[in-house]
């Protein structure tokens, strides 16, 4: 197995409970590696795991684990998990898993999934959405499809992501949250293949030639992934698409590294909104 062969690679660093008298990485521990990057997977996959299942009436469960140990990793490595499915049956799939450090193979993984009824624990059939998503996002396919429309078409979707985030997560005042520019302004919204809406965003005019992005909110499940940059990237090109030069918002400062990596630069002194510590950030267009 090669780095090359897993489209999902979870990077993990090894901690000093997880090495051995050998002064190495005790064998067990990859298996929660390779749970771990499991978790990631789905991730990558754009579903919220715990809830998917339920709409799905199933859970998986580990029928069968084979670990070939080629090499051992230490203290501290950077270890890269790769996670790939194939080989799906009724009710069954193979998952390949593998660990490297930098491109040595350390560990190969074979593992047997049953998708089950999670009451009784009986094999029942696999969803074909998930099999087919599954395929697709191994054969390279997107699994997020990111919407532009206006308040009346996305609002009762993004209402409840900035709920979820900005009032229960992040305690900011109800009446804070919304206010009269929505109902003007343009919004974009991401869904997974299910259907399930996971990141929200609005785009509006600042000033004539500038244009302003807000209410960026992702799912915390689905943080850590591609799909806030996939909002942005489309209220951007929509932006650009309208004329505007240049584009700027309001980052919460936990945040900050996220715009900073989509070409935003910091404007300006950290200052106080809705009780949360934020920075303006501007970029070209």
């Amino acid at each position: 197995m090669k780095r090359t062969d897993f489209r999902h690679l979870e990077t993990l660093r090894v901690r000093w409970a997880e090495i051995d008298a050998q002064g190495i990485v005790f064998n067990g521990h990859y298996l929660t590696y390779l749970d771990t990057a499991v978790s990631g997977y789905w991730r990558a996959l754009a579903i919220p795991y715990f809830d998917t299942m339920k709409q799905l009436g199933g859970d998986l469960y580990v029928r069968r684990s084979v670990l070939d140990y080629r090499g051992s990793a230490r203290y501290d490595d950077r270890l890269d998990i790769g996670i790939r499915c194939r080989e799906f049956g009724t009710s069954s799939m193979k998952v390949d898993g593998a660990v490297f450090h930098g491109d040595q193979l350390l560990v190969q993984a074979e593992m047997v999934y049953v998708f089950a009824d999670p009451v009784l624990r009986s094999p029942i059939p696999m969803p074909e959405p998930l099999r087919r998503l599954m395929g697709d996002f191994e054969a390279g396919q997107p699994v997020v499809d990111v919407t532009l429309g206006d308040w009346a078409s996305l609002g009762a979707e993004a209402t409840a992501i900035r709920r979820e985030v900005f009032v229960e997560e992040q305690h900011i005042p109800a009446d804070m949250e919304w206010d009269s520019a929505d109902a003007t302004c343009l919004h974009a919204l991401a869904r997974n293949r299910f259907g399930l809406a996971l990141a929200t965003g609005r785009l509006l005019e600042h000033v004539p030639g500038v244009a302003k992005i807000g209410r960026m909110a992702v799912l915390r499940p689905m943080r850590g992934t591609q799909i806030g940059r996939q909002v942005l990237d489309a209220l951007m090109a929509k932006a650009r698409q309208q004329g505007y030069r240049e584009v700027l918002l309001h980052a919460q400062l936990s945040a900050e590294n996220f715009y900073l990596r989509a070409g935003f630069q910091r404007r300006g002194e950290p200052f106080e909104e809705a009780g949360i510590a934020h920075v303006e950030m501007v970029r070209a267009l």
